[in-house]
């Protein structure tokens, strides 16, 4: 288990930062809009379903510390279906039946370097490597897409990517469809790589099926001297 320290008006609040973040989001989580935050997580877990679970939030903070991110994927929101969002952009447990977006991840993964599709939809193991997977939006209500947004969760996981942005060792950033392509002036391009395309889901699909994006991901890691990720999954019957 991942070491965290409690960050935030509360001393209970489920908000908690993993200790590697800690130092580089602790002004961000003294802002009035942090507090703001916090009280309205309160209130809708108190009322509503919330997904991801309590406790999951952080969940991609928690799997990739700050030193050791070397890819940052943007998604959106979390996935608002039950017993689907755990905390990681695209990301779903085993035995969670893959949502779209994500076989479309596995189909251009497959054309693109050959890596077997996998039967399920886990990405810790890229995670665990250096990929740090995040949404802008970190809460929703069930059944209900963007129920958060702009509730000062983009302004918090703004501060997230100019984190990375910041550190000497450079990253990759995908950023996949037109919303996340408007985090752009977040990144030092001039140190960083930034892959860009259609975003996976069914609507644009065909763009971004061809585009080549893992090909593009490890050309840049070999450009800062590192190791290519190894894309592959275990079966669900392994994990």
């Amino acid at each position: 288990m991942t070491e965290v320290a409690e960050l935030g008006t509360d001393a209970g609040t489920e908000l908690v930062l993993p200790k590697s973040w800690r130092e580089v989001l602790a002004a961000e989580v003294q802002q009035p809009y942090f507090a703001a935050l916090t009280d309205f997580l309160a209130a809708e877990r108190a009322e509503r379903q919330i997904f991801p679970p309590r406790g999951q939030v952080f969940s991609a903070l928690e799997a990739t510390a700050y030193q050791d991110v070397r890819v940052l994927v943007l998604g959106q929101d979390p996935y608002h279906d039950d017993g689907q969002a755990h905390g990681m952009s695209f990301s779903v447990l085993p035995g969670t039946k893959t949502p779209p977006s994500l076989r479309n991840i596995f189909k251009e993964l497959n054309a693109d370097l050959g890596v077997p599709v996998p039967d399920n939809g886990y990405l810790m193991p890229w995670a665990e490597q250096g990929v740090l997977l995040l949404n802008a939006v970190l809460t929703v209500r069930a059944h209900e897409a963007n129920s958060h947004k702009g509730k000062g969760w983009e302004k918090f996981t703004d501060a997230v990517i100019k984190a990375v942005s910041d550190r000497a060792e450079p990253c990759v950033f995908v950023l996949w469809g037109n919303y996340a392509k408007k985090k752009l002036p977040l990144i030092d391009t001039e140190r960083h790589v930034v892959v860009q395309g259609a975003h996976p889901s069914p609507l644009s699909a065909k763009l971004f099926h061809g585009s080549k994006p893992f090909s593009q991901i490890d050309a840049a890691l070999d450009g800062f001297g590192q190791e290519p990720l190894d894309w592959n999954l275990p079966s669900a019957g392994t994990i």
